[in-house]
């Protein structure tokens, strides 16, 4: 019994040491993260630091809590009109003595979303105030922020060139044949490339007649900013001769951008840390480098957006169009219509912003989002698109009800087209031995067969539910566009187009961004703009969530000089072939999964991370890789 006593004991005290264990820990991991939460007490004067180590974004994505308390490395995400708030707000408060730019770690964005943060870090410039940027090596992206500092470094070991847009497509057709694996296509529009890779070796002429059209027109407005903001800078020989410019700094890239005029200093992030102390303060009892700092989460919640006068409806379309329902970042079709509706019936709006940034997606999603719109139209509220970096395909399906749609000169939308792919392995079956066979009691039984790959009569009715489902594209578009259908259908067959084009097809009516839609639908509703104040109909965090959030925005009130954390040139370049395995990775599930109705712009892709596909592509790497008996 002594024994069987001392056991149980032993069991017991086992028990309450593992309780205790878990609270200790759990109450500890719950001080911190309340810890880190945004505190608007905290803002003091000194420098405003926006350390954009991520994607710029429409919407973020949500939280994964995993990724926060197992130190995961999911990219983050930047809200655009949280960044300009930032810098708006910076812009005319003393407490702010310099805005710094970190862009070490900066992960790019769409060409519009980054214009709207290099605007506004022009604005603050505009107002005397001094704005300092710091990166190992800037990406295109970057430098197009930076551009507007008053003061750019480099690191003395890292340097920058730039890429502009464009670079190799993967294409799968000769994989496809060896495999054995059947695509079969249906489409419309001689410019939807988005299923070429698995029916070309390469480009069909149509598609690179378009693709440099358009790379062309984006990486044009690109150099034109630069250069305006950056006059001093001889721009057009670091594009055209890097390897000369290189050269002539014996191979000092850094040196060779300071020469150029692209940078101000070069220096590590100590030395820089040192010239921010010198305007911000710094404190002598830290280590060298520090400076007085104002952390981004702190000052968002000192500057909240603007909540005085009547409400204009802003509903997000971002991301890719899905069926179902799907979180922030990805426009499942029932959520946003579920949240579009509920604010109809919910917040007294006045007019409705329809903010669309989007590649497009599924037909059929598209099309519920759209039957949604309407609802507002048939309240008699004034609706306006503001098209932000993508509103492409499905994205342009959506925006068809739209009294008047704003765009960017660099927003790229249009890829009016439709298409279907579906996958058979008949092929593939027969080089391993196996076939099938069974009874088939009408034309259409066991269609789309995977085993025994379809027949004329699925092919037909497939292709010409893919022709119908363009015939309303088109009818849509010409009814909310004021043009004829043969017009549109010219404008269309999947063409993308840059935003300044797109104005001048009639696509677009005006240029601007989501405050001057805001301003539109307070004037279509007989409003004084001024009065009013945008209202996100957004699902709002839960408390979990809140609390996951504040944590991955945690930190240190005070900057202090850190060892280099950026990626220098050929650190950037390795990132960008694991992109493009990621790509590959997520080309191979889109063909396998993707068997709706199809409105999706591939070219989109070149210009910036969709953050919720890119994520969802490296999880498949590190999925492959650790099969594989290998880790990142």
């Amino acid at each position: 019994m002594k024994l069987v006593r001392g056991a149980w004991k032993l069991l017991v005290g086992i028990k309450d040491a593992l309780v205790l264990l878990f609270m200790l820990c759990f109450f500890g991991a719950l001080f911190a993260i309340l810890s880190a939460r945004p505190n608007p007490g905290a803002v003091h004067d000194g420098a405003l630091v926006l350390a954009i180590d991520g994607m710029v974004v429409e919407q973020a994505s949500k939280a994964d809590p995993f990724a926060a308390i197992g130190g995961g490395d999911a990219p983050k995400e930047f809200q655009t009109r949280d960044l300009v708030r930032a810098l708006d707000a910076a812009k005319d408060d003393s407490r702010v003595k310099v805005v710094v730019l970190d862009l070490d770690r900066f992960m790019g964005g769409y060409p519009a979303a980054v214009a709207e943060v290099a605007d506004a870090v022009a604005r603050v410039r505009a107002s005397k105030k001094p704005v300092l940027a710091y990166a190992t090596a800037y990406t295109d992206s970057g430098y197009r922020i930076a551009s507007n500092a008053s003061e750019i470094w480099v690191n003395p070991f890292g340097g920058t060139l730039f890429m502009g847009p464009g670079g190799s497509r993967l294409y799968y057709k000769g994989l496809i044949d060896k495999l054995g694996v059947t695509a079969h296509v249906y489409k419309v529009g001689k410019f939807k490339s988005a299923v070429e890779p698995y029916i070309l070796t390469q480009q069909s002429p149509e598609a690179r007649e378009a693709n440099e059209a358009l790379y062309g027109a984006i990486w044009g407005q690109w150099q034109e900013a630069v250069a305006k903001a950056r006059p001093q800078a001889k721009l057009q020989q670091v594009i055209q001769q890097p390897d000369v410019v290189v050269a002539a700094a014996q191979g000092d890239i850094a040196l060779a951008n300071e020469r150029m005029g692209l940078v101000d200093k070069r220096g590590d992030r100590m030395a820089f840390g040192k010239r921010v102390a010198e305007i911000a303060g710094s404190d002598a009892n830290k280590p060298a480098g520090n400076f007085k700092s104002i952390k981004l989460a702190n000052w968002l919640e000192a500057n909240p957006a603007k909540k005085e006068g009547d409400a204009i409806g802003v509903i997000t379309i971002a991301g890719e169009i899905v069926d179902g329902k799907a979180g922030p970042g990805t426009a499942g079709g029932d959520t946003v219509s579920e949240l579009l509706l509920k604010g109809l019936a919910e917040k007294k709006l006045k007019a409705l912003v329809v903010r669309v940034d989007s590649p497009g997606g599924s037909v059929l999603a598209s099309e519920h989002i759209r039957q949604a719109i309407l609802q507002a139209k048939a309240q008699k509220l004034p609706v306006v698109v503001s098209m932000a970096s993508l509103a492409a395909s499905g994205g342009y399906w959506v925006s068809t009800p739209a009294d008047v749609i704003f765009a960017e000169p660099n927003t790229i939308t249009g890829s009016i087209g439709i298409f279907g792919l579906l996958p058979t392995f008949e092929n593939t079956l027969a080089k391993i031995g196996v076939t099938s066979d069974g009874v088939k009691t009408t034309p259409l039984t066991g269609q789309p067969d995977l085993y025994a790959g379809t027949n004329e009569t699925v092919d037909r009715i497939l292709q010409s539910g893919v022709e119908q489902g363009y015939a309303r594209f088109t009818g849509l578009v010409a009814q909310s566009r004021k043009m004829s259908v043969s017009r549109v259908d010219e404008i269309g067959q999947g063409r993308v187009w840059d935003g300044g084009t797109a104005r001048q097809l009639g696509l677009v009516d005006r240029f601007g961004g989501i405050d001057d839609a805001v301003a539109e639908a307070a004037k279509r509703a007989k409003l004084d703009p001024a009065k009013v104040h945008a209202l996100y109909l957004e699902r709002e965090p839960g408390f979990l969530e809140g609390l996951i959030a504040g944590l991955m925005a945690g930190g240190d009130d005070e900057e202090e000089a850190e060892p280099e954390s950026g990626s220098d040139l050929f650190a950037r370049i390795a990132g960008d072939r694991r992109a493009v395995f990621a790509q590959a990775l997520g080309d191979a599930k889109r063909l396998a999964m993707g068997a709706s109705m199809q409105a999706r712009c591939l070219e989109c892709g070149a210009f910036g991370p969709v953050a919720a596909t890119m994520r969802a592509d490296a999880r498949l790497i590190d999925v492959v890789l650790a099969k594989l008996g290998f880790g990142l």
